[in-house]
């Protein structure tokens, strides 16, 4: 497991890196990347539409001339204080905290905040002032869809994490009554479809304000959110953020974290000493067949970025935990099954002409795979007239649902606008 840059460069280079390098954080680097290669691809998407003919871009009127206004000067002074205060910070942090729990915190450095926040605001202060006329004038322009996506993904990040980290503490109420000040800023916890929904809604009302398409705007989000998420899972994967499945008994995990098959006597002896345990917790015993490598159903993510399970004897310094009992990695498999999925979308979405289809078929495909991989992971299960779902698996089957429907009614709708 690489829980950030640091790790990475040690174990591939078998150097021992610069301090600063425990701060590039690998989750938070494969969100990027995934918000950045989703930018791309909705950017083609809504592109090609353009071209088809089928989206159209807004007239706007803006004023131009104009020096920086106090609002314009403030935003900016008040963005470049919040980089400043945590950047400079965390590169002078000297205690036992975390990158993660540092970044969250009210911890900073005031003098990085306070020259960033200077800075940003002369920046944008002299932007302004060399397009200043002595006489302002109204302008109107044409906006493209496409030219908006930086909003849009602006909009995505802020609703889609705010959408995440409500839904995990729903989903852990227990959890969060103990500590709600705590949950809503701590860097874990972060719930996939409650980021989805927060920022869909914030999407759309943008998208009704700004006249785009809207089923042709879900259709070209389809194979972007596809792949953003496979990209997001690549990250949970390769920093080992708890974001795993149910434990595999057919192995054990050795001192040194990895994994290997567990001998009768040896499982049967594990068994004993945690029946309490495995009494209430779901398990599978189940072995890698012989084309596949073991750690494909059974990984005890050893450096794992929660410091889950046990201290690996032979590790000093962070991050030197693996889990007693390997579990299934569930990311792995969502990762190629969501590439997959991702490819099949571009294949349809030219060969498919209602507006609004692909999408529904992305949610489809998308509430079945979660739906079925919930089987194997560990999530809080609600009781419901004798079913114990999760909150995963109720969004997902109402997806599933939501998008059949969604699929027929569309075919519907079109038949009747062509008769």
């Amino acid at each position: 497991m690489y829980p950030n840059l640091y790790y990475f460069i040690k174990e591939s280079f078998g150097v021992e890196p610069w301090t600063w390098t425990k701060y590039v954080n690998s989750f938070g680097f494969f969100v990027a990347i995934a918000f950045i290669l989703a930018a791309i691809v909705l950017t083609k998407e809504l592109q090609r539409k353009e071209r088809a003919g089928l989206i159209f871009p807004k007239e706007e009127t803006i004023i131009v001339g104009q020096p920086a206004s106090i609002s314009e000067l403030l935003l900016n002074a008040i963005f470049g204080f919040v980089v400043g205060y945590k950047l400079l910070g965390i590169f002078m942090n000297q205690q036992e905290v975390s990158p993660q729990e540092y970044i969250f915190s009210t911890k900073g450095n005031w003098g990085g905040g306070v020259a960033l926040a200077l800075l940003f605001a002369w920046l944008k202060y002299r932007e302004k002032n060399k397009q200043k006329l002595a006489k302002p004038e109204e302008r109107k322009i044409r906006v493209w869809p496409h030219e908006r996506v930086g909003n849009l993904a602006i909009m995505a990040a802020i609703f889609g994490f705010l959408g995440a980290k409500v839904f995990d503490n729903l989903e852990n109420w227990g959890r969060f009554i103990k500590d709600p000040i705590g949950n809503l800023f701590s860097p874990s916890g972060l719930t996939f479809y409650g980021g989805l929904i927060f920022a869909a809604i914030a999407i759309l009302r943008y998208s009704r304000k700004k006249q785009i398409g809207i089923r042709h705007l879900l259709d070209a989000f389809a194979p972007t959110l596809m792949l953003a998420y496979a990209i997001g899972r690549i990250g949970c994967q390769v920093s080992g953020d708890g974001d795993w499945g149910i434990e595999n008994t057919a192995y054990v995990t050795n001192p040194d974290g990895k994994v290997a098959l567990a001998s009768p006597s040896g499982l049967e002896k594990m068994m004993l000493e945690n029946s309490a345990y495995y009494k209430t917790v779901p398990h599978l015993s189940v072995k890698a067949p012989s084309f596949l490598p073991d750690w494909t159903v059974a990984y005890a993510y050893p450096h794992n970025v929660n410091d889950q399970g046990f201290k690996m004897p032979a590790c000093t310094g962070d991050h030197c935990y693996a889990l007693q009992v390997p579990v299934f990695p569930t990311p792995v498999y969502e990762i190629t099954v969501c590439l997959l999925l991702f490819v099949v979308l571009l294949l349809l979405r030219k060969r498919i002409s209602v507006p609004g289809q692909i999408f529904s078929i992305y949610l489809v495909m998308n509430g079945l795979e979660r739906f079925f991989i919930e089987k194997i992971r560990v999530n809080t299960k609600y009781s419901i007239f004798g079913f114990h779902p999760t909150q995963a698996e109720i969004i997902s089957a109402l997806l599933v649902i939501g998008g059949i429907i969604m699929f027929f009614r569309l075919i519907k709708m079109n038949k009747t606008k062509s008769n």
